[in-house]
């Protein structure tokens, strides 16, 4: 018997099909059960990964009291995070819940209560935090690189949610995407559908940390949302920090999408210190960095991931095994403050005005 056994609840998200396939790529973990409340979907990751059909449940209560699981990953719309990561914790288990954090700070704050009150980890997948490029840009911050860091300029999306699948299988069929973005939860507004929160929390949970977990003072946000649709499909956000300004842009309907083709401008981070620069572009085989002693620059090849920092599920896995917290990006601790920024930025766009961050 497998050291893990993992159940999947809730197939919103297609990262889910991606998630279950990490699970049963692991050596020491498998899937017990699956459930979604529209059987088609979990159907669907199943037949793709190999896996019987009998591991899907009517029920998701069936799913967990039957499979017996040490761990769950829950996959829902944004907006029902806190709904499905409260549910599954009633369990007892350890939850992976698939990025963003929630629909809003006190949504988060729920959730860590909900989990980590009853002695569990929560941990919030941020693919980006896994990008070989990213990971080396934060040892060479933390190196002392480029001193200390000022500005943190994050630009991300794709062609849109309604464009790929699970294994970013694309769909180009008109009909399709058309019937998508009438559908799909990602653009629903009471769903937290939108760029802004599919995408924001990416650039502010990574910037946090890299500022160590820092947080901004106040922030102000633009987001343009196109006729016919009830969500944005780009905003920018400028956040104010102690030591500067920082800018976050998101975009469904970028040229091409980043892990196809590196649209303009490159999706990824542009990382500013008092002594220098770094790029981290996602994706990207090296970081290029710019120094007082190097002005011209130079590129300095991606460190190769090594387990059990190469992905969210074997990381999560790890913890639970070693019994450690939860750290970085896929912390509660980080992401809080990333969804902190998120709801600022939100309220700003909505009412036209900067809004400050209480400070801790």
């Amino acid at each position: 018997m497998a050291k893990h056994r993992i159940v999947g609840i809730n197939f919103d998200h297609m990262h889910m099909g991606d998630l279950l396939r990490l699970v049963v790529d692991h050596p020491d973990a498998e899937v017990v059960g699956v459930w979604h409340e529209e059987p088609s979907k979990p159907a669907e990751v199943l037949d793709r990964l190999g896996l019987a059909q009998s591991l899907r449940h009517d029920n998701w209560r069936q799913c967990i009291e039957e499979s017996k699981p040490t761990a769950a990953i829950v996959c829902p719309s944004t907006g029902g995070h806190r709904e499905w990561v409260c549910n599954v914790a009633e369990y007892g288990l350890d939850i992976l819940v698939e990025k963003p954090f929630a629909a809003d700070v006190a949504d988060a704050d729920a959730m860590i209560q909900a989990v980590e009150g009853k002695g569990k980890k929560l941990a919030i997948n941020w693919p980006l935090a896994w990008y070989p490029a990213h990971r080396t840009a934060k040892r060479l911050l933390d190196e002392g690189r480029i001193g200390n860091l000022l500005n943190v300029h994050y630009y991300d999306g794709n062609r849109g949610p309604a464009t790929h699948k699970m294994d970013k299988v694309e769909v180009n069929d008109p009909d399709e995407l058309l019937r998508e973005k009438q559908t799909s939860w990602f653009y629903k507004a009471d769903h937290a559908g939108g760029s802004l929160q599919d995408y924001l929390g990416y650039g502010t949970t990574l910037a946090t940390w890299y500022h160590d977990g820092k947080r901004p003072t106040e922030v102000t946000c633009m987001a343009d949302r196109p006729a016919g649709l009830e969500v944005d499909e780009h905003s920018v956000t400028v956040a104010r920090y102690d030591m500067g300004l920082s800018k976050f842009e998101t975009r469904w309907g970028t040229f091409t999408d980043p892990w196809t083709l590196q649209p303009q401008p490159h999706c990824g981070f542009v990382l500013c210190g008092d002594a220098g620069t770094m790029a981290s572009y996602d994706f990207a085989p090296t970081v290029r960095l710019q120094t007082h002693g190097n002005p011209e620059g130079e590129d300095i090849p991606v460190d190769p991931l090594i387990a059990p920092h190469t992905d969210g599920v074997t990381y999560f896995l790890d913890c639970i095994e070693r019994d450690v917290p939860i750290q970085g990006p896929l912390s509660s601790a980080i992401a809080r403050v990333g969804q902190e920024i998120v709801d600022a930025a939100a309220l700003s766009a909505k009412e036209g005005r900067a809004v400050p961050l209480a400070q801790s």
